[in-house]
This record gives structure tokens, sequence and C-alpha cells, in this order.
């Protein structure tokens, strides 16, 4: 099974998600968000076929997501300040053929193996 994660590689969690892609087999596409950030229309598609909203996707700690009223704006505005701004995208997302999900805890990776 192919997956692809989005990816912090200080993050703890990120880093036991990948881990139990790997033990699990899967041919893992790592994707260090920070770096290569995701368009708006990327995330929307992961947010929607997560059965998420973008607002869900948003990472409070650690970030002003709070100060500048991110959790109650439009999902556009979320969007947009998550594409311009990575550090806002909660994670680690991860996608396979059986969805996506926001794997916080790590194992709700299991719900898409």
């Amino acid at each position: 099974m192919h997956a692809t994660i989005w990816h912090n590689p200080a993050c703890g969690t990120s880093r036991n998600t990948l881990a139990l892609l790997q033990e699990a087999g899967a041919e893992v596409t790592v994707i260090e968000y920070l770096k290569t950030a995701p368009r708006a229309e990327k995330l929307a598609q992961l947010y929607r076929d997560a059965g998420l909203t973008p607002q869900q996707g948003l990472r409070l700690r650690g970030t002003d997501a709070e100060a500048r009223g991110l959790p109650q704006a439009d999902d556009a505005t979320v969007l947009a300040a998550m594409a311009a701004e990575p550090k806002l995208i909660e994670r680690p997302l991860v996608e396979t053929p059986k969805g996506v999900r926001l794997c916080r805890p790590k194992e709700k990776v299991f719900e898409i193996l």
C-alpha cells in the first residue's frame, strides 16, 4: 500500500506515525510540509477526505492562529493562511487509498491502512 505523510521531523507524533507506516510495510512518500507547503486546494481536498473542516486542521499550539482569529475564520481564509504559513497546519496528515486522517493520536493511521 502507498501512503503519503505530510511530516514534520521535529514532531514526535509525526515521527511515530511515520514509523507505524513503515512497520506496516507501506510504501511511504514523505513530504516535509514546512519545506514544501501544500497548496490551499490540496489542503481543502485532504480535509474534505478526512471529514474535517480546515479549522479542525489548524495548529493552535505554538502559533498565532488564535490571535489572528483563524479558528473563527472562513475556510478560504484558513486554507490561504496555512498555504502561506505551513506551521499553521496540524500534523501529521496521512493519505492512503483508503482515506485521509489527521493522525493525532498516531494510532488513527490504522483506520486507513
